[in-house]
């Protein structure tokens, strides 16, 4: 059992530790992510690009995330009503499933830039993006309304007046629906990579084809591309965690609970800031207009201008 122990560091940090290092990171990871949604916000030629439309999304669903993940963090601390939960944890079903939504339909997006320029202008219109946001929003609904119809098909009326530990794994009452969530988010998973792969050769072709700007500019989509892959199966990571967490449970308690907490910072916090801030720096126009904001850069305008 040595291979699933944790350094001596783990074990020792107390519960209210683990819980201000926790508040620290949404805190910090928060203002970063507040950063770049104003950086979108007061860059007008931002709100007409379905690229940055879909990113600034993302940064809004994951921000969105953060706060309502903490807010159950200290919930867990005491017990509150059924119904409360409830309506908590709708929230966090549907937007841990909006930010990798949002990532197919932006490689989506490269893939149509790329491989049919010529229908770039219609496809990805403002128009067409609202659209696109509310399909990403109603296709994110879908695991949610399996977990919570399952939930309410099977839980008795007095039991939603009852106190408990607020968590997701509430609503699963039986094994059986704990299977049916899994095989939910595995199909929408699948159906997500299967996107990106096939965007991904998609472009891949037409970058072997390409010469000068153009191969430039394929290359570019490749990397994105790659990218989004990346930030998916960081996704794909906290999905296979609540599996991996009930198997350590049966080995020993303290490693669970050492593993949770591990899982949380690193699955789910940290990936819901580095990923939107490197896609952001990765963008030349993205990275001049924050520079432009902070307080250091005044001098520079000019030269950028």
């Amino acid at each position: 059992m040595d291979g699933l122990s944790f350094p001596a560091p783990w074990h020792r940090l107390s519960e209210g530790v683990r819980v201000m290092i926790v508040h620290t990171l949404v805190i910090i990871f928060l203002c970063i992510n507040m950063l770049l949604i104003v950086t979108f916000v007061k860059k007008e030629c931002f709100h007409t690009s379905a690229r940055y439309i879909l990113f600034f999304v993302t940064l809004l669903s994951d921000s969105f995330l953060l706060l309502m993940t903490d807010i159950l963090l200290i919930l867990t601390r005491c017990s509150v009503q059924v119904w409360l939960c409830i309506f908590i944890c709708l929230f966090v079903l549907v937007y841990s499933i909006v930010t990798p939504v949002t990532l197919t339909a932006m490689t989506l997006e490269r893939y149509v830039a790329i491989c049919i320029p010529l229908r770039h202008g219609q496809l990805c219109s403002t128009r067409s993006t609202m659209y696109c946001i509310l399909i990403i929003h109603g296709l994110s609904s879908g695991p949610c309304i399996v977990i919570i119809s399952m939930f309410f098909a099977t839980a008795s009326i007095s039991f939603y007046n009852q106190y408990t530990i607020c968590s997701v794994e509430m609503f699963m009452l039986y094994r059986w629906q704990d299977h049916a969530r899994s095989a939910v988010s595995q199909f929408y998973f699948m159906i997500m990579g299967i996107t990106i792969v096939f965007s991904y050769v998609q472009i891949m072709k037409v970058a072997k084809a390409a010469s000068g700007e153009n191969k430039k500019s394929t290359q570019k989509g490749v990397r994105t591309v790659i990218l989004h892959a990346f930030q998916l199966f960081l996704c794909l990571v906290q999905l296979w965690s609540p599996f991996i967490e009930t198997a350590v449970l049966q080995i020993d308690v303290n490693l669970f609970r050492d593993f949770r907490y591990f899982n949380y910072v690193f699955f789910s916090i940290v990936p819901k800031c580095l990923s939107p801030l490197i896609y952001g720096l990765r963008d030349e126009t993205f990275f001049i207009s924050l520079k432009n904001l902070m307080p250091t850069s005044s001098c520079s305008k000019k030269h950028v201008i």
